[in-house]
C-alpha cells in the first residue's frame, strides 16, 4: 500500500530525514517507533503533503505521491492525526468531527459520524460540547473521530497516548486494535514501545532520522538492543 524510498526532508539548512526507506501493506498496523527529535514527526508531515521532501519517493497504492500536496494527500485516503490533537477548542464536539469531513467524505457525512460515535459512545454524550473543555482522552477520541471522518484509507496516529492516564493508554491501544481489526491501515507513530509492539504487525526504529532497525513486531520486542535503548531491560 505505502513504499517510501530514500527519503529526505528538513527544514532551512538542517536536514531532518536522511534517506529514510519504509513500507506498509494494506490491513497492517506498522509501528514508527523513536526518541523525541528521531524525526518521526517530520516524516509524517511528508506523507500528508504538509513538507516537501528533497530527495526520494512516496508510492502510495501503486501510484506516485506528489511532494508538498496535502490535497492530494487527503485525497488518496491518507489521513493524520497530528501530535498534540489539534482540535479546535472553542468548536463543539460535533462541529469539529464534521470538519474531519469537510473535503473526504463530505457525501457520506452522517454515515460517517454514526460510525464515529458508535466507535466512541463517550463522544455521542458530548456533542455540543465545547471541545477545549473535555479531558485529554476525550480531546484525543475527538481528534482520531476526526480522522476517521475522512475516510482514512491509511490512518497515521502521531504519538496517541501523549499525556493520557495509564488507564486512557491502554483503553487508546485497544481501540485502534479494533480500528484495525475492521480492516484500517495504521502508521502508528509512538514512544510507548511495549504496547505499539503489543498490536503491531511490523516496526521500524528511527534514530537521528535514519531507519536503524526493522522487522516484525516480536522480533524488534525480543531484540536486546531495543530492550536496553526503549524498554530499560
Amino acid at each position: 500500500m505505502l513504499e517510501v524510498s530514500a527519503l529526505r526532508a528538513g527544514y532551512g539548512p538542517v536536514e531532518i530525514l536522511r534517506g529514510v526507506s519504509l513500507d506498509l501493506a494494506a490491513g497492517e498496523i506498522v509501528a514508527l517507533l523513536g526518541a523525541n527529535g528521531a524525526g518521526k514527526t517530520t516524516f509524517n508531515g511528508v506523507l500528508a503533503g504538509l513538507l516537501r521532501a528533497r530527495a526520494g519517493a512516496v508510492s502510495f497504492e501503486g501510484a506516485a505521491l506528489p511532494a508538498g500536496d496535502p490535497k492530494a494527500a487527503l485525497d488518496a485516503g491518507i489521513v493524520l492525526v497530528p501530535e498534540g490533537r489539534h482540535i479546535f477548542p472553542n468548536l463543539t464536539v460535533r462541529e469539529n468531527l464534521w470538519l474531519g469531513g469537510y473535503r473526504r467524505g463530505r457525501a457520506n457525512r452522517g454515515r460517517n459520524l454514526e460510525r464515529v460515535l458508535d466507535t466512541f459512545p463517550r463522544l455521542r454524550e458530548r456533542l455540543g460540547q465545547r471541545a477545549g473543555t473535555m479531558s485529554g482522552g476525550e480531546q484525543q477520541m475527538v481528534a482520531i473521530g476526526r480522522g476517521l471522518m475522512a475516510e482514512p484509507r491509511l490512518l497515521i496516529l502521531d504519538e496517541p497516548s501523549l499525556g493520557l492516564s495509564p488507564l486512557m493508554v491502554e483503553e487508546m491501544f485497544a481501540l485502534i486494535g479494533r480500528l484495525n481489526g475492521q480492516g484500517l491501515s495504521i502508521l502508528l507513530v509512538e514512544q510507548n514501545v511495549h504496547l505499539t509492539l503489543d498490536i503491531a504487525h511490523r516496526g521500524f526504529v528511527m534514530e537521528n532520522g535514519r531507519i536503524t532497525a526493522a522487522g516484525t513486531a516480536a522480533a524488534l520486542a525480543s531484540d536486546p538492543e531495543l530492550q536496553r535503548s526503549y524498554l530499560g531491560v
